[in-house]
């Protein structure tokens, strides 16, 4: 337990949600024989109350670092003044965590009560001013409040910065989002950033396979082109489609990797990827033959933008992300409504078709799908250079409004 701990405290480091030191240190517990922790602080009487309640086997928490400090204060200020919770739209937020609730005292009862019924909480620390803090439990792994913290600090980034657009472009009075987002703004990344090497294709052997795959998902980690670990990788040779399997880690992929027959002639696709259905037919219906599914944050932020008029009458506009009827897209790269899974409305009937025109598709609310002919260098290149250009159009789009409002 205590390698665990110290496992998913330095990959929330590493993600760039905590610090190694200081008061964006994660705190990481964990019950075996006796409940550990990864260090000492002064909130830790606390969380072995909660602990004490709860049927769990980890706690974490986390006073995310900046940015995503801002966007949560903002957000669960926001929150405070009506229903005390935060509602994102994203595609993950939807099916895993539903909403985001708030509570304004760092209180065991009061956390614990939440926790009953939702997989983290915010916590607007005293005094006033200081930054937030997010709870989260696990009943199996300390991996389960890791990736909880990091859907939260995700979903804030991208509601924050969804709202922010969409305010602007109805005319709202937000002098506080104009100061946040002139202090948090991500850097726009150069297209011509220096990429990864991939080992390149057409593959040997199934070794290769599986050499190639686990390094696209650990690339695809380490540039920050998932929501924590979040996303799926594909390849079709001999016949066979290799996939992540659901749940797996990204960039912990060796022995995660089902190897399924196209023509179903085995249940090894059980334990496969959700997606496994999207993956199979675009392989089986066009050229390409590398998938790589990612969820970078301003690809997600533009495929939710529409225009006031379009979604004040819009019937589907509680069912967009599912039911979208606008032919959408941006730069000639499709945006496809769908939810995970099949049926009339699941990816593997509202993705597939885009791929017949594009090597890259956005989900909407749900990230990045990208194809490659022969390896992983093409896919994960599409992924890049889609969210570079849509962070490109975001910000764009906000000068033009921003001058258009008269915000200096």
């Amino acid at each position: 337990m205590e390698q665990l701990i110290k496992k998913y405290a330095d990959k929330l480091v590493k993600a760039g949600l905590g610090h190694e030191s200081g008061k964006f240190q994660p705190i990481v517990g964990g019950l075996d024989d006796t409940l550990v922790w990864n260090r000492h602080a002064e909130e830790i009487p606390v969380l072995e109350k909660i602990f004490n309640t709860l049927n769990i086997n980890s706690l974490v928490f986390l006073r995310p670092a900046p940015p995503h400090a801002d966007t949560i204060t903002y957000l669960a200020a926001e929150a405070l003044k009506s229903d005390g919770i935060i509602h994102p739209a994203d595609c993950e937020t939807r099916t895993f965590l539903h909403d985001l609730p708030v509570v304004d005292r760092f209180d065991a009862a009061i956390i614990t009560e939440t926790l009953k019924k939702r997989k983290s909480v915010i916590v607007m620390q005293e005094p006033p001013g200081s930054y937030p803090a997010v709870i989260a439990h696990g009943s199996v792994s300390p991996e389960q409040g890791f990736v909880t913290i990091s859907s939260v600090c995700f979903a804030c980034f991208v509601k924050f910065f969804s709202d922010y657009l969409h305010h602007l472009r109805s005319g709202y009075d937000i002098r506080k989002q104009h100061d946040l987002y002139d202090r948090i703004l991500y850097p726009v990344k150069s297209e011509y950033e220096i990429l990864p090497e991939f080992i390149p294709g057409p593959f040997r052997d199934s070794e290769t396979v599986y050499s190639a795959m686990i390094e696209a998902g650990a690339k695809t980690v380490e540039y920050s082109l998932v929501d924590s670990y979040f996303g799926n990788v594909s390849c079709l040779w001999e016949n066979t489609i290799y996939i992540s399997q659901t749940g797996a880690s990204l960039d912990e992929l060796a022995g995660c990797i089902d190897p399924v027959p196209m023509d179903g002639s085995t249940s090894a696709g059980i334990t496969a990827s959700s997606e496994l259905t999207a993956h199979m037919k675009i392989v089986s219906q066009t050229e390409y033959t590398t998938i790589l599914h990612g969820h970078p944050r301003f690809s997600v932020i533009m495929s939710m933008d529409c225009a006031p008029d379009k979604r004040s009458v819009c019937r589907f506009k509680d069912q967009c992300h599912i039911k979208c009827p606008e032919k959408r897209a941006i730069c000639n790269i499709p945006i496809v409504p769908g939810e995970v899974g099949t049926g009339p409305f699941g990816l593997c009937t509202t993705l597939p078709p885009a791929f017949e025109k594009s090597c890259t598709a956005i989900v909407y609310g749900h990230g990045v799908f990208a194809a490659g002919r022969h390896d992983f260098s093409d896919a994960f290149t599409g992924i890049m250079n889609t969210e570079t250009m849509c962070q490109s159009i975001y910000i764009e789009k906000i000068n033009v409004l921003r001058k258009k409002a008269q915000v200096i």
